[in-house]
């Protein structure tokens, strides 16, 4: 791997769902990522203990915060995972990615990145470091 795409992820909570909402659907203030689309709006939020669906964990690359003209960042994450066939959603700021994977493929993903060259801080904790605390 490029050391300069070599990154540290941090394993991040709590657990997230991800939704689809019609735009006429209420939305709550509990959502961490927000998109709006032609066919209405992708949430993703804190996973409730009643929420039906599947929960993803979050590896967060802010510990190695980039520029938008850094190539490779997002896909130096995504390849090893996808060619590992683990399912993704992702999203991303100006200087960090978020990559969400299913719950129940963490260790998976964890072995998958680090065998990559990634460097992933597993935190405390079910899923690790609040994703809305600084570090």
């Amino acid at each position: 791997m490029d050391p300069l795409t070599t990154q540290h992820l941090r394993i991040v909570s709590p657990l997230f769902v991800i939704e689809q909402l019609t735009h006429a659907d209420s939305l709550e203030d509990d959502w961490v990522v927000l998109v709006r689309a032609p066919e209405g709006l992708t949430v993703v939020r804190k996973a409730g203990p009643r929420d039906p669906g599947e929960r993803w964990i979050g590896f967060y690359s802010g510990a190695t915060a980039h520029d938008l003209d850094t190539p490779g960042m997002l896909s130096a994450i995504v390849k090893p995972l996808a060619d590992a066939a683990i399912t993704v959603f992702v999203a991303s700021t100006s200087h960090a990615d978020l990559v969400l994977v299913p719950q129940q493929r963490k260790q998976q993903a964890v072995t998958v990145l680090e065998e990559a060259g990634h460097q992933v801080e597993h935190g405390g904790g079910e899923a690790g470091e609040p994703f809305w605390s600084q570090h």
